[in-house]
């Protein structure tokens, strides 16, 4: 935690008690605002020793930063009991958390949620309002891949390459723009978060792409015939 103590052009220098750091203007959040005096919470990506002493660098738009604020936030977290697995986040706008936990009498989302959504609520305030999705994180590729499109509801997930780790997933019809979501944002952390490619296809469209497969393999016996 520091205090913003000057700004030279879009670049903030953050007291943080004993030294300053540096808050460029990249890795601010799209949005946020901020005047002399005002305290946030900053992530330190990285400490470079120069001839003026140490050189602190910060960002507000890291994943780290949401990963650290789960960890002060939760102590299930904090002490190990739950697990993050997977972070992906485009900063200002939206974070996917995937959590994990070894102990059967745990709830990991509802330990990162908290009473009412004290815990979450606290992280969100602290990011502007950014919307955090919190899901499970699981080794089984189908349940992993229709987790992480929450807040969509899947019909079926289809793995396509284990080794690539390529997934077809099919989604209601209804569904399809919520399991993309804004210009695709959904999809795209999904991916991130889970590792996986995703091609999403609505009911529909999967219908018709069977169709036309089983249409090409009886075309192909048919010609296989004619040979024979």
């Amino acid at each position: 935690t520091g205090t913003v103590q000057r700004l030279a052009g879009e670049t903030m220098f953050i007291n943080l008690g004993k030294t300053e750091g540096i808050l460029s203007a990249n890795e601010q959040v799209p949005g946020e605002t901020y005047k002399i005096n005002d305290r946030l919470k900053v992530f330190i990506m990285d400490v470079k020793k120069t001839t003026k002493g140490p050189q602190v660098f910060l960002s507000r738009s890291h994943p780290g930063l949401v990963k650290r604020l789960f960890e002060l936030e939760v102590p299930e977290i904090g002490d190990g009991t739950v697990e993050i697995k997977g972070i992906a986040r485009e900063a200002g706008s939206r974070t996917k958390l995937a959590v994990y936990t070894e102990f059967e009498d745990v709830d990991p989302i509802g330990a990162c949620v908290g009473p009412r959504g004290a815990r979450v609520q606290t992280i969100v305030d602290e990011l502007n309002g950014e919307k955090i999705d919190i899901i499970t994180w699981s080794e089984d590729p189908v349940e992993l891949i229709s987790s992480v499109l929450s807040p969509a509801k899947v019909e079926e997930v289809i793995i396509d390459s284990l080794e690539d780790k390529m997934a077809t997933v099919v989604v209601p019809d209804y569904q399809l723009s919520l399991a993309i979501g804004k210009e695709g944002q959904n999809v795209r952390l999904a991916a991130k978060v889970s590792g996986w490619k995703i091609d999403i296809k609505s009911h529909t469209q999967y219908e018709a792409m069977a169709e036309s497969e089983i249409i090409e393999i009886e075309e192909v016996e048919e010609d296989f015939v004619e040979v024979e």
